[in-house]
């Protein structure tokens, strides 16, 4: 098996999610023990009174839009973040040289093409502000692998609040209200945070990997929930990221061993080697080849672990991606 490079059976990529939620499959991967085979909802059997669980509450945009030309051309727009009132960028395809003007539903919504973005994406300057018609003329940007389009608050998960992601941060598609109350009733902590995660989390690694250029994503990180997890910390509880967008946030903040409240943008990039001082354990789906994303659980796994766990997937038909199943995995430096 190539470690980024692996071939994936297409019919293993998730085109829809499990129903229950929580009845996905869980693979269990600790360290110097063999590999478990569960269900998601016994996620409960390997937490702890104490645990600190930190979640990304970010909430998945209505971003993908369409817009006319003067010429009657449509453009495919997908909006990636708001840079200041009514300037975002976003991608358009086909691509728009600047002073390019389109026009959104029965065209009193305009944007113009302002400026160009090293990574390809334009600067679009709107004559209002459209973040309170995205519900009507947008649909949420699913990923490319995935090809139905009506999957609706499925690809939301059960806690998203903070409106701003162009992906959803997958891997806590799984928890359902029902298994978060049970995590409540064993005195398990629960704590969020927001990244907004941009379409950059589909970029390929593109040639040398001290070479790739990460996207940019915005955070925010409550003292509520800084204090709650180096309170844990300095008592040795563990603490438990769901997913990789709450990794690199935590990641991004940590400094001499304490995590620090505020917000910014982030342009983490975590490989091997890397060493991990915020997240214990790690919940997260199986990831795209040849992805940034692989090279974190490889850094927080170890590379072998995450090889034969995804050796192990393939043979024993996991479902792959986005609303795919779920691995917990126990990171390599931890001593819990």
């Amino acid at each position: 098996m190539d470690f980024l490079n692996f071939e994936l059976p297409e019919d293993l990529i998730a085109q829809s999610g499990v129903e229950p939620r929580d009845h996905s499959r869980l693979m269990v991967v600790p360290q110097d023990a063999p590999l478990e085979h569960r269900i998601f909802r016994d996620v409960l059997e390997y937490l702890r009174p104490g645990d600190v669980m930190v979640f990304n509450e970010s909430r998945v945009i209505p971003a993908r839009l369409f817009a006319k030309r003067a010429t009657g051309g449509t453009i495919e727009v997908l909006l990636l973040r708001e840079k200041e009132h009514k300037v975002w960028s976003a991608y358009l395809k086909p691509a728009r040289k600047a002073n390019s003007t389109l026009y959104f539903g029965d065209g009193k919504i305009q944007a113009e093409v302002t400026g160009v973005l090293e990574d390809g994406a334009r600067l679009l300057t709107f004559n209002e502000d459209i973040k309170p018609h995205l519900a009507d003329l947008g649909s949420l940007p699913l990923p490319p692998y995935i090809q139905q389009s009506n999957i609706g608050e499925r690809y939301q998960t059960v806690y998203a609040k903070t409106e701003g992601s162009v992906a959803a941060p997958t891997a806590g598609l799984h928890f359902t209200p029902e298994l978060l109350s049970r995590m409540d009733t064993l005195g398990i902590e629960r704590h969020f945070l927001t990244l907004h995660v941009g379409a950059g989390t589909f970029k390929p690694i593109s040639g040398n990997i001290t070479e790739h250029v990460m996207h940019e994503e915005q955070f925010f990180i409550s003292e509520t929930t800084a204090d709650a997890i180096n309170r844990a910390k300095k008592e040795g509880r563990r603490v438990i990221a769901v997913g990789t967008t709450t990794v690199r946030a935590l990641e991004s903040v940590v400094h001499n061993g304490e995590v620090q409240a505020g917000e910014g943008e982030t342009r983490i990039f975590i490989h091997p080697p890397y060493r991990f001082q915020v997240p214990d354990l790690l919940i997260t789906n199986f990831h795209l080849p040849n992805s940034t994303l692989l090279l974190l659980v490889s850094a927080f796994a170890g590379q072998a672990a995450i090889e034969n766990a995804y050796q192990t997937a393939i043979q024993e038909r996991y479902r792959f991606y986005s609303l795919g199943d779920a691995m917990l995995l126990y990171g390599q430096h931890s001593q819990l």
